[in-house]
């Protein structure tokens, strides 16, 4: 079986378990506190980062090179387009969120709010919570724009794209920082990805002094 280490609310851990999930891989979930750097974790990867997945007898990290692996080595169901061009704008959505969305909002949000009190770094930056919250607005609307001419993110079809942004969505949708009101395409969008079997387990997450919303697993929010 394989085997991942993750934390609950990474939205690269979400990513990877998402990918294995539509493809039907059984995985043993592991949680890693990280950043304690337990020194067998370190040997598993040396940049100190999950998630890491051990897979056909493979140790691998980098959530986007991992779902990449998965996809070579398990084509179907397809997550990566075959035409070069949709593929290249599958890896720069892929990119645009764990980049620019996560550097701009749920570093701001998920980090400030949940992992500063779990990692004992202190009280959230509330200059940073604003930051966030307005850097929301922005990306929600982009998310609008694409929706509103095509059927996807990254086109016609449900692609990586959708896993990575829907990962970064979610762990923020625990925490309640995402207005769902702000646009009916977005929320449609997510409900058709929150009521695919893949999102259970991540629907099912309990964190420790956070529990989520109400409307967090109810697949009719």
């Amino acid at each position: 079986m394989a085997r991942l280490f993750h934390v609950p609310l990474s939205p690269f851990c979400r990513k990877v378990r998402l990918s294995l999930a539509e493809k039907k891989i059984e995985v043993e979930l592991v949680e890693e506190r990280y950043w304690e750097q337990d020194p067998d974790f370190m040997r598993r990867n040396p940049a100190g980062q999950v998630p890491v997945l051990r897979l056909d007898g493979v140790m691998m990290a980098e959530s986007s090179a991992i779902c990449e692996y998965i996809e070579d080595t398990r084509p179907d169901p397809a997550l990566m387009p075959k035409d070069p061009v949709a593929r290249q704008e599958v890896r720069r959505l892929v990119g645009w969120f764990d980049d620019k969305f996560h550097n701009e909002v749920t570093s701001k949000l998920l980090y400030e709010r949940v992992n500063k009190k779990v990692m004992k770094q202190g009280y959230p930056d509330s200059t940073n919570v604003k930051a966030g919250a307005k850097a929301i607005k922005y990306h929600l609307d982009y998310m609008a724009w694409l929706l509103d001419h095509r059927r996807w993110l990254g086109g016609d079809v449900m692609t990586l794209a959708d896993f990575a942004a829907a990962a970064h969505l979610s762990a923020l949708d625990y925490i309640s920082d995402v207005d769902w009101n702000r646009s009916d395409v977005v929320k449609d969008w997510y409900a058709k990805i929150k009521s695919r079997p893949a999102f259970r387990s991540i629907l099912a997450d309990q964190v420790p002094g956070f529990p989520p919303p109400r409307h967090y697993n109810d697949l009719d929010f």
